[in-house]
């Protein structure tokens, strides 16, 4: 197989509120085949199907997609509430310690919204359960009406470190993205370094401090129009080079920095 295999998180979901399934979103698989040039590869998330070992020699790379379903907040020492949302304890099973995992090797993965959460608790990180009531803080959630395009359009700047990766990527110091989150991070985990922020001050990039491998996390949604957003395009290109560059045998000479 000549193309990398970026395996893409899924997530637990009722079909007509009766038929389990595990399932992402069209546009992710888009955004991995289209802007990556990567073959995509739903996960199922559940463990007991696979160990963290397993995936990671099958994948070259993981995304780590928004969801519905919360991060439990036991997994960051604070007890559950109605505010936390529901929650996906299999996908914590399955994406904590990957992510984990994935920093010490320095095999590439990109966090979005859920997966940026993701990755500041398995770094030992907290969240806000509801960014929107705290005091000066913007409504980041997804507008209840409206189509597809009116839900996912660019509705505040992004403002990234000088010199930073994602400015390196990017060339922008300051970008514009979508909003489509209730939660964010509250304590940065360790090694996390915040480089964006929303003008509200929410953190809305991240990447892990001395990491040998791709390790970027947006609290926004790139996968959406990732092939025409000036933004997510030059992401995914460089989510999908680090992946390719691992398939070809390229490893980070430091395996154990996490």
């Amino acid at each position: 197989m000549s193309r990398p295999v970026i395996g893409i998180i899924g997530n637990s979901y009722l079909i007509n509120d009766e038929y389990p399934a595990y399932a992402c979103g069209k546009m992710n698989c888009d955004a991995v085949a289209q802007a990556t040039g990567a073959l995509p590869v739903i996960i199922p998330t559940n463990p007991d199907y696979a160990s963290t070992a397993d995936l990671m020699e099958m994948c070259d790379g993981f995304l780590f997609t928004g969801g519905r379903p919360n991060v439990h907040p036991e997994e960051y020492g604070e007890p559950a509430t109605e505010a936390h949302g529901a929650f996906d304890r299999e996908r914590d099973g399955v994406a904590l310690p990957l992510i984990r995992a994935c920093v010490a090797a320095g095999q590439p993965f990109f966090g979005v919204c859920r997966g940026f959460q993701e990755v500041n608790v398995a770094m030992g990180g907290t969240l806000y359960p509801e960014i929107r009531d705290l005091p000066g803080r913007m409504n980041h959630r997804m507008p209840p009406d409206g189509t597809l395009e009116e839900k996912f359009e660019l509705r505040h700047s992004v403002t990234f470190t000088e010199g930073g990766p994602f400015h390196r990527i990017l060339g922008d110091a300051e970008v514009m993205t979508n909003t489509l989150h209730g939660q964010g991070i509250k304590d940065a985990g360790e090694r996390v370094v915040i480089d964006g922020y929303a003008p509200d001050g929410t953190p809305e990039a991240i990447y892990i401090k001395d990491a040998p491998g791709f390790c970027l996390s947006v609290q926004w949604h790139p996968e959406y129009c990732a092939c025409e957003d000036p933004v997510s395009k030059p992401l995914f290109r460089a989510f999908g080079d680090a992946a390719a560059a691992w398939k070809a045998g390229d490893r980070p000479s430091v395996l154990k920095s996490a």
